[in-house]
């Protein structure tokens, strides 16, 4: 049984399609199966990071490690019984046809709340959520008084897996590995940083999440992107000496990995 990977958050700009290409990216350099899924089907900008990494592969004539990438299958409509929802069929027909093969299948959800989101967060085994270093992102795991010092509450994201998490102990699978992922976190030691850190550790332990490093705010995940690249294929391409900021962005990146603790997986770069 493939390992299921499920990024998401139901804001926009947390940086969920950067993390799902590199760490998609990253477990096949090591000599993993992945496949990929892009729920966001307006967006698909999971989709075309890929897409992009292809055409530039072939245009450079590099051997770059990629990630089988998959659009939903259709479904025939007239089939389902009443009551039915025609995307849960569609994403369980295609992880029922990929789950044999690979090693991995990760799931890039869209920054908003639909019904394919819902049934992709119950089907992950490690669910990864990116959350920007700001109190207006916290918020959608939950409400915080006028000092950020005490929670009031889950929000609306943290109940929706919480919901999926109880279909999974219906159905007698085992538990969503949460892992909440700071982004764009500030270098200096700031009030707001501080009081940020402090109240993810007062959630971790009331809803149930592990905390994990992510990427700074950097511009080279911007000119990744149209090749297609992540940090790690920066050398195939012919960097040949990184930069400081580059270095410490791969370090991001090994980190992060580190944090998943994905079974079977040895960080060796």
């Amino acid at each position: 049984m493939a390992h299921i990977i499920v990024v998401g958050n139901e804001k926009g700009g947390a940086g969920k399609s950067t993390a799902s290409m590199h760490v998609a990216s990253a477990l096949s350099r090591l000599g993993h199966k992945v496949a990929c899924l892009d729920l966001d089907l307006r967006q698909r900008t999971l989709a075309r990071y890929v897409e992009n990494r292809r055409r530039f592969a072939e245009e450079s004539g590099l051997d770059l490690p990629q990630c089988d990438f998959h659009d939903l299958p259709d479904i025939d409509g007239t089939n389902l019984k009443p009551g039915e929802n025609i995307y849960d069929h569609r994403l369980s027909a295609a992880v029922t046809q990929l789950e044999p093969d690979a090693d991995f299948i990760l799931i890039d959800c869209p920054g908003s709340h639909t019904r394919l989101s819902q049934v992709a967060h119950s089907l992950a085994d490690t669910l990864i959520t990116p959350l920007n270093d700001s109190f207006v992102d916290f918020d959608l795991l939950a409400r915080i008084d006028s000092r950020g010092e005490k929670i009031l509450g889950p929000s609306v994201y943290s109940e929706m897996v919480w919901n999926a998490r109880q279909l999974r102990a219906q159905a007698g699978l085992k538990p969503i590995d949460w892992i909440v992922m700071r982004n764009r976190v500030g270098t200096q030691r700031m009030v707001n940083k501080e009081k940020m850190e402090n109240a993810l550790k007062m959630l971790s332990k009331r809803i149930g999440f592990r905390i994990a490093p992510g990427f700074s705010e950097r511009v080279i995940f911007r000119e990744l992107f149209p090749r297609g690249l992540t940090l790690l294929d920066l050398r195939d391409v012919g960097v040949a000496q990184l930069n400081m900021s580059n270095i410490a962005a791969r370090q991001e990146l090994r980190d992060m990995m580190k944090a998943l603790r994905l079974p079977g997986v040895e960080i060796d770069f």
